[in-house]
């Protein structure tokens, strides 16, 4: 469904990605991992016309988003969802009031519509109807997180991009938050495109692993063929090891 071909950013001269190419597979989760710092995110800003890049190109069903603009980009983007590193929400709007956001923006749908929608979300995310009261001040780390979910899946969009998605939540809350994407996955059959570093526990949802280092795609395949990766690089990465870490 996307495909990133021969992709190069830099910033002040400081190159960040220096050709990527990968192929995101409709229908499935795709997951990048790397250090801290190595380009994930700006890689993903470029998926949704945030970033422009220096050269290289971003098809999505074969049509090259870097050289959309104005009303055909903006349409395009309606086609994506994100769930931003730190959730991104609203913190003057209730738990409902953030994720009826983008109906309010950008449908017509009566107040009814909306309310429902809400509602079926905050269940699927194993939420009571008590929390679309509450402010985003008044709730968990995890909380935060499953509701940043609710308001990407509110539209139902073809492709969500999650962003360090269990970024500064403990063990148990991580495997939930990842279990909830694999399980709204399975319900709706989305493309993804996940940004993480946290190993091993997100080659759970994971179909294709991709690895980016030093501005470059190092590895691919599935969990299992990355995990018995020849490359040092990548075994050191999966290990955690000091020296790697610190280059």
């Amino acid at each position: 469904m996307i495909e990133i071909i021969d992709l190069y950013k830099s910033f002040n001269g400081q190159v960040v990605l220096d050709g990527i190419n990968l192929t995101i597979p409709k229908g499935d989760i795709t997951v990048v991992i790397g250090k801290s710092g190595v380009g994930k995110s700006v890689l993903l800003k470029h998926l949704v016309g945030l970033l422009h890049p220096d050269r290289g190109q971003v098809l999505v069903d074969g049509e090259d988003l870097t050289r959309l603009k104005g009303r055909r980009l903006q349409d395009f983007k309606k086609r994506f969802a994100v769930l931003f590193q730190g959730g991104a929400l609203f913190d003057s709007l209730t738990v409902f009031e953030n994720i009826a956001f983008p109906l309010r923006e950008k449908t017509r749908l009566s107040e009814a519509e909306i309310t429902g929608r809400v509602h079926l979300r905050l269940v699927q995310m194993n939420l009571t109807p008590e929390v679309g009261n509450k402010y985003p001040a008044e709730l968990s780390g995890g909380m935060k997180k499953r509701v940043a979910l609710a308001r990407a899946m509110i539209q139902e969009p073809e492709i969500i991009l999650y962003d360090e998605p269990v970024t500064g939540l403990d063990p148990p809350m991580t495997n939930t938050v990842f279990h909830l994407i694999k399980k709204t996955h399975e319900e709706s059959g989305y493309t993804a495109l996940v940004v993480a570093h946290d190993i091993p526990e997100v080659f759970q949802i994971a179909d294709h692993v991709a690895m980016l280092h030093k501005g470059r795609i190092i590895a691919y395949g599935t969990p299992e063929e990355i995990q018995r990766h020849p490359d040092p690089v990548v075994q050191s990465f999966l290990h955690g090891e000091v020296d790697f870490l610190e280059d």
